[in-house]
């Protein structure tokens, strides 16, 4: 799946591959990839979903894809309040909201895999999200998920990993959303969807809902069977961009070569940190760099911020 765009200050590059291991097995791919826009213009909200289905468990391809088309629904549902709570940097607000909107999604998994006749614990994934405001004055960039996968910035040349930690995130200053420290040595552009639209793929793909109107506010956001806790810790970012920064978030099959090997780290963050984003063959390309030992799907969602 390749998808791309371009919002005010955004640029947007996505794309979703099929590992070798995979392809080798005749199997399908696990990772699914979500790219929908809500409302028009400036009050637009993109979100962007990546999942990763649970190795060695069949049919989490599906699980993967169900996560982020019933996030995407809840997301439209609530899209004004949402977009509200980016605008104005209400941290709490949105990881309440955005918690119980994830923990629904789950539930309703859960459920699915009952009606199944399968075991809830192999029939889930990992999910990760972006919220990206279309706004130019607006450089707010939400993250939130649950699982295994990555959050990297490209920061004058350097990586950084901000992965947040799996606890409820710390109190901010209610001004302004908690801006992303960047500790560890890895890390790759975010990016903000196109129109509505999930690319399709022989694996898993996803059509991005029709938006709706937001009449449920984002602290209970989506009709879904109320849940036990989801099985993953919650995480939570909100994070403010600058000019030159690339965002990229990522499954674990590229997370994991990212922080474990130097010379993708220093490939990639030569490729993507130009001034201009790369076109969609170029991105596709450099997505699929071969790393030895690593043979997983791969999911990667950058963002550049003009």
């Amino acid at each position: 799946m390749l998808e791309g765009a371009r919002y005010g200050t955004l640029t947007l590059r996505a794309a979703s591959l099929r590992g070798g291991s995979a392809r080798y097995r005749g199997e399908p791919r696990r990772d699914a990839l979500l790219a929908a826009r809500f409302g028009t213009g400036d009050s637009a909200l993109v979100l962007v979903a990546v999942a990763s289905g649970q190795r060695a468990a069949p049919g989490t391809h599906r699980a993967a894809r169900e996560l982020c088309e019933w996030i995407a629904e809840a997301v439209g549902r609530n899209r004004a309040r949402l977009t509200e709570d980016v605008h104005t940097a209400n941290r709490g607000a949105l990881v309440s909201g955005l918690h119980r909107l994830t923990d629904r999604a789950y539930g309703r998994l859960r459920a699915d895999a009952t009606e199944r006749g399968l075991a809830p614990a192999d029939y889930t994934a990992s999910v990760r999200c972006l919220l990206l405001p279309a706004h130019p004055a607006c450089r707010t960039r939400v993250f939130f998920g649950m699982g295994d996968g990555g959050l990297f910035r490209l920061r004058d040349g350097v990586w950084q990993d901000l992965e947040p930690a799996e606890t409820e995130p710390e109190p901010a200053p209610t001004s302004a959303p908690a801006s992303a420290s960047a500790p560890a040595p890895t890390s790759a552009p975010t990016s903000a969807p196109a129109s509505a639209s999930a690319s399709a793929s022989a694996s898993a793909s996803a059509s991005a809902p029709a938006p709706a109107s937001a009449s449920a506010s984002a602290s209970a956001p989506a009709s879904a069977p109320a849940s036990a806790p989801s099985p993953a810790p919650f995480r939570f970012r909100a994070s403010v961009a600058r000019p030159g920064d690339t965002l990229l978030l990522c499954s674990a099959g590229l997370a994991d070569p990212l922080r474990g090997e130097a010379a993708l780290a220093d490939h990639l963050a030569e490729r993507w940190g130009a001034a201009e984003p790369p076109g969609l063959s170029a991105f596709l390309a450099d997505a699929q760099t071969g790393v030895k030992g690593y043979a997983d799907d791969r999911t990667a969602v950058a963002v550049w911020e003009a």
